[in-house]
């Protein structure tokens, strides 16, 4: 399921995808929203992205996975929880027929805001 580059915001991204689809990213998308309310949504790299201090997370709908990027950061920083999903330097594979882990989620949000909100207090 690639989404079709013509949309402009995260509304218009997440009604690209069939209802089950669009569940799991609309749960996602709040999950990051609650988590990180001054951060700003946007579309970056063609997928939603949620911007605080710089790129925060970016998620996408793929064909069997959903598509979480929390930067290498994110990943090297929770590497044991995630190894029993596909990943890769920046990317995590949650796939399509299994549940969000919102748990693990949420802590891989969290450790990436404090990280982004440091970079700001270095200025």
């Amino acid at each position: 399921m690639k989404a079709n580059p013509t949309y402009s915001t995260i509304d218009g991204y997440i009604e690209l995808f069939p209802e089950p689809v669009r569940a799991k990213l609309n749960v996602l998308r709040l999950l990051i929203r609650k988590l990180a309310p001054d951060a700003q949504e946007k579309i970056a790299y063609q997928m939603p992205t949620f911007f605080l201090n710089g790129n925060l997370v970016h998620f996408a709908a793929h064909t069997n996975h959903i598509g979480f990027y929390p930067t290498p950061s994110g990943i090297l920083k929770f590497k044991r929880e995630l190894s029993k999903y596909e990943t890769s330097k920046g990317a995590v594979q949650f796939p399509m027929d299994k549940e969000l882990p919102l748990d693990l989620i949420s802590r891989i949000v969290k450790f990436r805001i404090e990280e982004n909100l440091k970079k700001r207090s270095r200025r």
